[in-house]
């Protein structure tokens, strides 16, 4: 799977829109990708968020859904 697959097209969220969007809907019903690295994912993250480093992203890592809408951070 390619990354274009995923997240085609992208559409930029400000942090309230990205709470409003989770907050609206049921948890597992959308992807949330923390594009970190390991290190900084293990300091913080957001509950439920699937740690993917963007070099794994960009190569296709990640095992992500294409169909469930995603934000990245």
């Amino acid at each position: 799977m390619k990354v274009a697959d995923v997240l085609t097209p992208p559409t930029p969220m400000t942090e309230d829109e990205a709470k409003s969007f989770m907050n609206s809907r049921e948890s597992g019903s959308y992807q949330l990708v923390d594009v970190r690295m390991h290190e900084e994912y293990e300091e913080d993250h957001i509950p439920g968020a699937k740690l993917v480093p963007l070099n794994e992203l960009t190569t296709g890592g990640g095992d992500l859904d294409p169909g469930k809408p995603t934000i990245v951070y």
